[in-house]
């Protein structure tokens, strides 16, 4: 079964409690069970992976090359700051998604600039946790033979 790796950056372990009118009211430990789950309707298996460190979202990236088929990521606020991130994303040979509960476009001018963009295969934002499950949907598409036929 395909490999499909969640990562989730900076503060993303307070949802539920962090900016509820932003992020919505699903916990952390909520929104884990559903992207397993949606995993497993999708034909992948998922892991999820937060760290409030840039250093260690680097290196699970890394090591995601070997062990896993797709990455989606939520860098947090590492989205507009972070040039090691986006060369780590680059670096990898496998595809990754990034993926936003809100609309950057809909918030502080700052947020607006995606540093990650550029090397990502897509991007999905703005749907609240729905984001996070559509985005394993769509690693799950990159991954059937027919779809990588056609890329």
């Amino acid at each position: 079964m395909p490999r499909v790796l969640v990562m989730f950056g900076p503060n993303l372990n307070l949802l539920g409690e962090r900016e509820p009118e932003v992020y919505g009211s699903a916990s952390f430990e909520e929104l884990r069970s559903q992207l397993r789950a949606t995993g497993v309707a999708a034909g992948v298996e998922v892991e999820v992976f937060q760290s409030n460190h840039e250093g260690d979202l680097i290196d699970r990236l890394h090591a995601a090359r070997h062990t896993y088929d797709a990455v989606v990521l939520n860098p947090g606020g590492l989205t507009h700051t972070s040039v090691a991130l986006r060369d780590a994303v680059a670096a990898v040979s496998i595809p990754v998604i990034e993926a936003h509960l809100s609309n950057p476009f809909r918030r502080e001018p700052f947020r607006r600039r995606s540093l990650l963009a550029s090397v990502c295969v897509g991007s999905i934002q703005g749907f609240g946790p729905e984001s996070m499950l559509l985005a394993v949907r769509a690693a799950a598409g990159l991954l059937r033979p027919q779809t990588r036929e056609k890329a």
